[in-house]
């Protein structure tokens, strides 16, 4: 250990009696009692001038003591290598100077002061300055040409100032005696050697520990799971699949005629329906009297003439006969001629008001009765009671118009052509609806199968709620399960349909049902995941079923505790140990750690 401390400026005046004095460093190695082995040595510059005296000595013991000891200012000056190496390693700096050499002085203030402040710019090293002698009370001569005014005193002020200057600590000595070299100078030197020994021993064992950290035995990584396979959700096809409907013409129950009969347009009551009062008006959905706005019921009565057949009985096996579309006569041969591309504009979500305009514009030619035409559908599309403008045409409640309306005569009996019965209960439903949303029943009420001419149709394989929420969702094109177990049913349900888009839905739920299920919850649920992972696979749920066996590998340590986890295959307990979380090498690791951790008698600082 050692302690190096480099000394500035000069103490001795310019004058003989001054230049007889010893030096203040010199004073207190010769002085103190700490002080022991004392050598000194002259080193000198480039030019052969002495720069600085070198001693060396021993201090509190068996710390090495360096002072470099500098009284030339001028050459330390020159010499800008040295004085940088010299003030880059000192631990203390001192600056020493004569009260009554007021030169040497504004020497140091002016020139060596700014140089020990950029010096010190990125350390922190304490600074003491010495004020020695007795100030002298003689008036200096007026003369310009004598130089007796180099006895210029230096005050007190000014060399507190230089102190606050540095961040000093200012001292003033007035002789070189015992008690100011032992008790003052060199109390305030030992305390900051001790303090830089301090420092020093703090560093050094702060870089032994940061030593022994790097060699310590660290823990074992624990490396994250592994990323599971990602869902994508389908995109809705509702407004194509209706469109469809129109195009193919399957189960339609209504034809438009134009007054002399000669072509017609096949159309689907709930879909009409469902978009207009005028045409719950027309087909008996709701009577005159339900009706809040006289003007709808007046342009039902202008513009469409329906024809009333007598009913057709049906047969004692429930079987009714070939039942023909309703004809529907309409009165304005100008909006008879647009009805195609108005039907069209009604089964693709009635929100492409742009292209039916320029669809009716092209066809008619005629501004006055494109307006005319336009105003009757708009007449049509209103709600009662308010008016219905262009905007209200564009805006997003029209966009909205079937996943609310169809919702309406969902499990009603209102123009129901066909009842499920499932569980000793009826459903009723639209055999149109169901054509246009699920391929299954499409082929099922169109083929040569007996639920074509049936009214009564009975539905095995799913519970009540199940098939609900089945028929919720082609009417609505959203559903919302109540519970893991319920939307699994659901799925099947919808695998049985073929249904695709929502097996997906359904998928999506159950896996964020599960994501979301805090790990103490998922280790004391009664709900059996390699069940979910048995239904998935027998219902060709590829996605989920590939989804699980990565849900259970991930929290291996939980279900490998729960009696189902024997249930899986051999094919799946392969792939659940092959992708494990935490892996198996993992755990050899943390254990050959603990065993070594405690063989150290020492605490882990994971664990």
């Amino acid at each position: 250990r050692s302690v190096n401390i480099v000394a500035f400026g000069n103490e001795r005046g310019g004058f003989s009696e001054d230049n007889q004095q010893p030096s203040l460093i010199c004073s207190y190695l010769g002085r103190s009692a700490l002080i022991s082995q004392i050598d000194s040595s002259l080193s000198a510059s480039h030019i052969g001038i002495p720069v600085f005296t070198e001693y060396q000595a021993c201090v509190f013991g068996n710390v090495r003591l360096v002072v470099h000891d500098c009284p030339v200012w001028d050459i330390f000056d020159s010499d800008w290598y040295t004085s940088c190496r010299l003030i880059g390693g000192a631990d203390i700096i001192v600056i020493k100077y004569s009260v009554n050499d007021k030169t040497s002085f504004q020497d140091i203030k002016d020139s060596y002061v700014p140089m020990v402040k950029k010096a010190l710019n990125h350390c922190s090293v304490p600074v003491i300055i010495s004020a020695i002698g007795a100030r002298k009370n003689g008036v200096p001569c007026t003369c310009p040409l004598c130089t007796s005014d180099r006895r210029s005193c230096v005050t007190t002020s000014e060399g507190v100032q230089l102190a606050k200057e540095l961040g000093a600590t200012y001292l003033e000595l007035h002789t070189l005696n015992d008690f100011y070299i032992q008790k003052y100078f060199g109390g305030v030197l030992e305390y900051f050697m001790i303090q830089s020994l301090n420092q020093k021993s703090s560093k050094k064992m702060k870089k032994r520990k940061k030593t022994q950290k790097c060699h310590r035995v660290q823990p074992p990584q624990l490396e994250q799971p592994e990323k599971m396979p990602i869902l994508k959700g389908e995109a809705s096809h509702y407004n194509t699949d209706l469109h469809n409907l129109l195009c193919c013409c399957q189960c339609a129950d209504v034809a438009f005629y134009p007054e002399d009969l000669s072509t017609a347009v096949e159309a689907h009551k709930i879909i009409l329906c469902s978009v207009s009062h005028l045409f719950m008006l027309l087909f008996g959905v709701k009577s005159p009297s339900d009706a809040h706005d006289t003007s709808i019921v007046q342009l039902a009565q202008s513009l469409f003439a329906v024809e009333v057949g007598d009913p057709f009985p049906l047969s004692p096996s429930g079987v009714p006969p070939c039942v023909p579309p309703v004809r529907v006569v309409v009165k304005d041969s100008v909006f008879c001629s647009c009805l195609p591309d108005i039907l069209h504009f009604i089964y693709s979500g009635a929100f492409q008001w742009e292209q039916l305009e320029e669809d009716i514009k092209k066809k008619l030619k005629d501004s006055d009765k494109t307006e005319h035409v336009l105003e009757k559908v708009k007449c049509i599309l209103k709600t009662p009671g308010k008016l219905s403008t262009v905007k209200d045409c564009k805006s997003h409640q029209i966009k909205l118009l079937y996943n609310t309306s169809l919702r309406l005569f969902f499990n009603t009996p209102l123009l129901a052509d066909v009842i499920f019965k499932i569980q000793g209960a009826t459903v009723p439903a639209h055999r149109a609806v169901l054509v246009a949303r699920c391929k299954v029943m499409a082929a099922m009420f169109n083929g040569n199968y007996l639920e074509a001419n049936s009214i009564l149709v009975p539905v095995y394989g799913v519970s009540k709620d199940t098939f609900l929420s089945f028929l919720e969702y082609l009417y609505t094109d959203s559903c919302c399960p109540a519970s893991i177990l319920q939307a699994m049913s659901l799925l099947i349900c919808a695998e049985m349909y073929q249904v695709m888009r929502l097996q997906h839905i359904c998928e999506l739920y159950i896996i964020t049902q599960l994501q979301s299920m805090p790990s103490r919850e998922l280790a004391s649920t009664s709900l059996s995941i390699v069940s979910l992972l048995k239904k998935a696979k027998f219902h060709n749920s590829d996605c989920l079923s590939t989804w699980l066996l990565h849900f259970i590998a991930t929290n291996y340590l939980i279900f490998s505790q729960k009696p189902e986890f024997q249930e899986l295959s051999v094919e799946e307990r392969n792939f659940v140990e092959i992708h494990r979380w935490p892996s198996n090498l993992y755990l050899k690791q943390l254990a050959d750690y603990r065993n070594y951790i405690h063989s150290q008698n020492c605490h882990c600082t994971v664990m």
